[in-house]
């Protein structure tokens, strides 16, 4: 046989395996609440191509790219277990299974490593959050996905209306074709109809009431069958306590703000500080795109090195803020045309640092240049730092950072010597390490860090809405 008919014949096997895994997966996420990921990415919905795609993944790690022979193994053990509703990590219980020289059989192992998620440690499922969005733009309608992806098993959050402002005729055909449509993130992964009679959108079986409303104080929730909601602001045309209390209207439990938050409102970045979160705490923020991307790298090169201080300047893409051709801007320079310049601006960025991370007594300055790319942004993250070091030594911190820490969620590391932002369109951590661009010069490091600002974003807003919600299921095996 030739290279490339063994190469062809591989391949057709791994699909053929991977198609085998589709089912299990499907099941565990709709019968149990299990989640299965691979090295904290989640399998659920997946393709065969992308699970071999996320597999592959698993190179960055010492041993070489993982293969969907290792892990099936794993998934078929957790079939015969009584799981409880979790997320379970095929690519780390792989990894730590060839380290264990007990002599277990996988089944033996699985049953070990889950143990907390089976019999009488297993956790109640949590009967249905409701979850309102108040506003429908960029942000608004990627956490709307988001929230429609993840109510498969029927539990957790579930979007049960959107709140705009009345737009005229065809209002609600028109907001659920940009539900279906993005330029920049694609189709919508399912189906959408309208239901102009009841004003409700219907996508994928989840019926979203649409409430037309120019101020909060014209809405009881409790009328459209809402209670105990968790509502996000993504309009952030209120960011104090006074002003997003408006909210707090019969059917509202929390409000949770998607920009940086003034005063007392706390700015919560995910893996970093949620579990500061008071349980009576009614509203909080998730801060910004920006200071999601540059809190957990922060931290951890913090806690490995100590950090003196540091210098942000983010290359951001425009926003809806900014305008298309140059006219009256109430900002200094946003006026000028997004597409066509390069448009240096403020970013609050590095002052909310500091609500974030308490502890980190390092002075952090920040600034920010707008550039004509719709989506994706990068963050360059000078650190003077507490002890000399090597390039070496912090790629190879980072990139172990990104595979097994409390931050694997929120930190990845690619290697690729030709990356660009448009390859992180859609990525779901906070932030990326570029690790060709890492420059490290005794107690000096430059970090480049890119982040979908828009997606990568909402899925911090997701994991801050799960937290305070309580269906934030633990993962398994717990991160080292």
């Amino acid at each position: 046989m030739t290279v490339n008919e063994d190469s062809f014949t591989n391949w057709k096997n791994r699909e053929e395996i991977a198609e085998s895994m589709i089912p299990i997966i499907g099941k565990l996420h709709r019968e149990r609440d299990v989640t299965v990921l691979l090295h904290s990415r989640s399998l659920v919905n997946k393709s065969v191509v992308s699970i071999l795609k996320t597999h592959r993944f698993a190179r960055q790690m010492p041993g070489g790219e993982l293969s969907v022979t290792e892990t099936l193994p794993f998934l078929e053990a957790l079939t015969a277990l009584d799981l409880g509703p979790s997320q379970i990590d095929l690519g780390m219980l792989a990894a730590e299974y060839k380290t264990d020289d007990r002599g277990l059989s996988v089944a033996e192992f699985t049953a070990e490593a889950v143990s907390g998620a089976t019999g009488e440690n297993k956790i109640e499922r949590c009967k249905p959050r409701d979850v309102v969005l108040y506003g429908f733009g960029r942000i608004g309608r990627l956490v709307a996905r988001l929230l429609i992806e993840k109510a498969g098993s029927g539990n957790g959050l579930r979007l049960r209306a959107i709140v705009v402002r009345g737009g005229g005729e065809a209002d609600l055909v028109k907001r659920a074709s940009l539900l279906r449509r993005d330029s920049i993130h694609g189709q919508f992964q399912g189906t959408i109809t309208v239901d102009e009679a009841t004003s409700t959108i219907i996508a994928n079986g989840n019926a979203i009431k649409v409430i037309y409303a120019n101020d909060p104080s014209e809405i009881d929730y409790t009328a459209y069958g809402i209670n105990d909601a968790i509502l996000i602001d993504n309009t952030g045309k209120w960011r104090d306590r006074e002003g997003l209390s408006t909210h707090l209207r019969p059917g509202i439990d929390k409000v949770v703000l998607t920009a940086p938050g003034k005063g007392d409102v706390p700015n919560i970045v995910h893996g970093v500080n949620h579990d500061t979160i008071k349980p009576d705490e009614r509203i909080l923020s998730c801060a910004s795109c920006t200071t999601n991307a540059i809190v957990p790298p922060l931290k951890a090169m913090d806690d490995e090195y100590g950090v003196l201080r540091g210098h942000v300047e983010t290359v951001h893409s425009f926003t809806n803020d900014q305008n298309l051709l140059d006219n009256y801007h109430k900002a200094d320079r946003r006026g000028r045309s997004a597409p066509l310049n390069m448009v240096i601006t403020e970013t609050g960025a590095a002052s909310a640092v500091a609500k974030a991370l308490p502890d980190l007594k390092a002075p952090i300055t920040g600034s920010s240049i707008r550039v004509p790319v719709p989506d994706v942004s990068i963050a360059i993250l000078s650190l003077r730092l507490g002890r000399e070091t090597t390039r070496e030594e912090v790629l190879d911190y980072l990139r172990e950072v990104s595979l097994h820490s409390p931050l694997k969620r929120q930190i990845d590391f690619t290697t690729a010597p030709d990356a660009v932002s448009m390859d992180f369109v859609g990525s779901r951590h906070a932030s990326i390490v570029d690790a060709g661009a890492t420059k490290v010069d005794g107690d000096n490091a430059i970090l480049y860090l890119w982040y979908d600002n828009e997606f990568g974003y909402s899925c911090q807003v997701i994991r801050v809405v799960q937290h305070v919600s309580g269906v934030e299921y633990p993962t398994y095996p717990a991160a080292i």
